[in-house]
């Protein structure tokens, strides 16, 4: 099991159109991949619902935490957490 945390660095968040990319990304992955909302306390949901990633309300600032497990984890946080830092297309 792998795990890392990063900050949530584009200016609106996790908003629909940056989730969606996200849980397409993390679904290109065989892992099972789970994010916590680690300002709020949140509870870990699967990061490859859409719908789940958008209930954590995770804005500017929000340090999370990704944790993977599976035959490509270390890919999978790799790139999630580099996808996260670039602040996702925005």
């Amino acid at each position: 099991m792998k795990t890392a945390e990063t900050i949530v660095v584009n200016e609106s968040g996790l908003h629909a159109r940056p989730a969606v990319l996200f849980t397409r990304s993390a679904a290109q992955f065989t892992s099972d991949i789970r994010i916590r909302n680690m300002t709020t306390g949140s509870q870990e949901v699967n990061a490859k619902s859409t719908m789940r990633v958008l209930t954590l309300a995770m804005v500017k600032g929000t340090c999370i935490r990704l944790t993977a497990e599976g035959a490509d984890e270390d890919e999978a946080i790799q790139t999630l957490i580099a996808l996260v830092d670039s602040g996702l297309g925005e």
